[in-house]
């Protein structure tokens, strides 16, 4: 098929899902006398959030409220994620806990999404022991949504679509579907789909599919739409964003797109997450020292610091070749510079000898914060399929020695800001009080300092009073 036809072709299936939204908004002003009540939960990454953010845009649409009380719900949503097993095990545990309700409200619509439905196994448990689940609907059919949700609501049948494989997310439905952010002030913002990395552990690219890159205009277009409406920080999200470009008919690195959306005007802070560092260029940490709008903060993931090991997971990289990437980064960046990292601890194979070149790495890196994950087998993976000797009670016990080593390693990092002045991007409420909120460096630290909620979605200048060991306690500094 041409690109033309392809074109052509995608554009009829918009038309059809307007036409399946326009029959579903009928039928819902006609059975409802106030607005039905959907209820979302997104699980996983930061992609999964904007997935649902997606979802509750087409919903809004369709005539749905929203609400946080799942007893309250007309429809049930969970956007899901299928990154590790213990996420899979939270979502069985949710879907189960609701048969009970679907008993009492059984015009209740029941939907489960994402990733973790795109696996086969997965998607067949869902049909053979969740008979009460009206809905599911992997990743890569998000776009379809109207139709799916019309064969239960009027249709009154069960509805399954499963759309992994190459192809991945069909974007021209995806890119039209309306998104409802949850902040005014902060959103994500996509600029690619799917990987092509495989790593050996990962089940990512079996169920988003195949990189696809946003056209840079598209990505621009989306920033400066989000600035105008008043959001002050942007995170820009792929898999690997460094694989930014692939497919384009015009060549654009992820650190030429950097530059066009800090070219956009106005008064706003870019992040980005995530960077593959076989991928990861002196091009682009050149570019994040020079954009004044591009946050000093680099989320690298190293996964292990050991290179039989690292071999084994396919990450493409020794562990020298990522401190050669680490030193450059901050010759250019200096103390405004922000490290953090992934850890998979006990990879199959993986002995304690070579666990302890991943404690090297860590002290080498000295990243800000960690997240840290004992190994969660992936059923399609080939390290699923790896022999894997040591015990889980083992596995927990390198675990808490690396936790102990970058606490550490992170209240000395906190210690080195005491007394500096950030301008910081005001998120939330705090944890310290009732009275604090929440702001974040430029750098991704978080300083919490007394404030009223009317500071929410600015940017204020605080001054580090109290470093503690995973956040900042600070105060404001009036003008």
């Amino acid at each position: 098929m041409s690109q033309t036809e392809k074109t052509i072709q995608n554009y009829r299936t918009l038309r059809e899902q307007q036409g399946w939204a326009d029959a579903i908004r009928k039928y819902l002003s006609e059975k409802y006398e106030t607005p039905p009540l959907a209820h979302v939960h997104s699980f996983g990454c930061q992609q999964s959030v904007y997935d649902g953010e997606r979802f509750k845009g087409v919903l809004a649409q369709l005539g749905y409220g929203f609400t946080d009380e799942i007893r309250q719900a007309d429809l049930i949503l969970y956007n899901t994620c299928a990154v590790r097993e213990n996420a899979e095990q939270r979502v069985f545990g949710n879907v189960g806990a609701l048969k009970g309700l679907k008993k009492q409200k059984p015009d209740m619509v029941i939907a489960l999404a994402g990733c973790m439905t795109e696996q086969q196994q997965v998607s067949e448990k869902l049909k053979m022991s969740y008979p009460y689940v009206d809905l599911v609907m992997g990743s890569n059919a998000a776009g379809r949504l109207p139709e799916l949700l019309y064969h239960v609501l009027i249709e009154g049948r069960r509805s399954i679509r499963r759309d992994a494989g190459e192809g991945g997310t069909d974007t021209t439905l995806y890119e039209e579907m309306p998104v409802l952010h949850e902040s005014r002030f902060k959103a994500f913002v996509p600029v690619m789909y799917g990987c092509d990395n495989f790593c050996s552990y990962c089940i990512v690219p079996f169920v988003r599919g195949r990189e696809r890159s946003r056209l840079p205009a598209d990505v621009a277009r989306e920033v400066k739409n989000l600035v105008e409406n008043g959001c002050r920080d942007i995170t820009l999200l792929g898999q690997n964003v460094n694989s930014y470009g692939k497919g384009l008919e015009e060549p654009c690195s992820f650190a030429r797109l950097l530059r066009m959306v800090n070219d956009i005007p106005g008064d706003f802070r870019i992040r980005f997450m995530t960077s593959h560092p076989k991928d990861c260029t002196k091009e682009l940490l050149d570019t994040m020292a020079e954009c004044p709008k591009v946050a000093k903060h680099l989320h690298l993931p190293f996964q292990c610091g050991n290179d039989r090991v690292l071999k084994a997971m396919n990450r493409g990289y020794t562990a020298e070749q990522y401190l050669e990437l680490v030193h450059y980064a901050k010759d250019k960046m200096g103390s405004a510079l922000s490290i953090t990292s992934d850890v998979i601890v006990g990879f199959p194979g993986e002995t304690y000898e070579e666990f302890q070149d991943t404690l090297s790495l860590v002290k080498a890196v000295g990243a800000t914060s960690l997240f840290t994950f004992i190994y969660s087998p992936r059923e399609g993976t080939p390290a699923a399929k790896m022999d894997d000797p040591v015990s889980h009670k083992e596995k927990a016990r390198w675990m808490a020695e690396l936790l102990a080593l970058q606490e550490q390693i992170s209240a000395e990092q906190m210690q080195l800001h005491r007394g500096e002045t950030f301008k910081c991007f005001v998120s939330g409420k705090g944890k310290l009080g009732d009275n604090y909120v929440a702001a974040r460096t430029d750098g991704n630290l978080i300083i919490e300092f007394e404030g009223d909620d009317s500071l929410i979605g600015s940017f204020q200048n605080v001054k580090v009073i109290e470093p503690l060991t995973y956040v900042l306690r600070g105060e404001l500094e009036r003008n």
